[in-house]
């Protein structure tokens, strides 16, 4: 791994934090951030974008939290609070980018799916060191992260970035207008993959 620093804004770090003290209740994330060695971080970082919010600290986050519930239960948890990431904050980056503005409700749901996709990168690539590519197959599009805080310096026999899995699922839901789609890990960079790939159905699931 590159000694090389990278960092999400404060902001997404601090949506990271309340999610998981939402899903967890404060005295499990306390042990968490103990877990992690980041007990400093029960001070929120400040509602900025200032990238400041080390992927050291991502990845330590989710690694604690496995430790701490169970591999299996602790990876659902992450998943969880991927849900609660994005509808308790990473929302507030759609007015930013004019994604309200965008006639999306016009648009037939396969279009509005592969631009809201592609306008959901950019909150990442516009904002923080992560890195995001779309790409389509025929049945599926691709989602692949390039440098991927969520499983940052990690070594694991499975994908581990359920995180990374439950923003996307719940984007996926807000901007479908309220359709749920298969998300499937089916690369990690943990597991010794050069990107993370996750694989979205085209076709929803109800």
């Amino acid at each position: 791994m590159s000694s090389e620093k990278f960092f999400y804004p404060n902001r997404m770090g601090r949506v990271i934090l309340l999610s998981m003290e939402n899903a967890m209740g404060r005295e499990r994330l306390n042990e968490v951030l103990k877990t992690a060695n980041l007990e400093a971080l029960q001070k929120l970082p400040p509602n900025n974008l200032d990238k400041k919010f080390s992927f050291e600290w991502v990845a330590a986050l989710q690694e604690a939290t496995e430790k701490i519930y169970g591999e299996r239960e602790g990876r659902e948890l992450n998943k969880r609070v991927g849900h609660l990431c994005f509808n308790s904050g990473l929302r507030e980056f759609s007015p930013i980018l004019g994604i309200e503005d965008l006639p999306l409700r016009l648009m037939p749901i396969s279009m509005k799916f592969r631009v809201g996709l592609e306008v959901f990168s950019r909150v990442f690539n516009q904002f923080s060191d992560q890195i995001v590519r779309l790409s389509e197959e025929d049945d599926d599009f691709l989602w692949i992260i390039e440098r991927n805080p969520v499983c940052w310096g990690r070594k694991t026999t499975e994908p581990c970035c359920q995180l990374a899995g439950g923003i996307l699922e719940e984007s996926i839901f807000w901007g479908t207008g309220g359709k749920r789609y298969k998300v499937e890990e089916t690369d990690c960079i943990a597991v010794g993959a050069k990107a993370c790939v996750f694989k979205i159905d085209k076709v929803p699931l109800e």
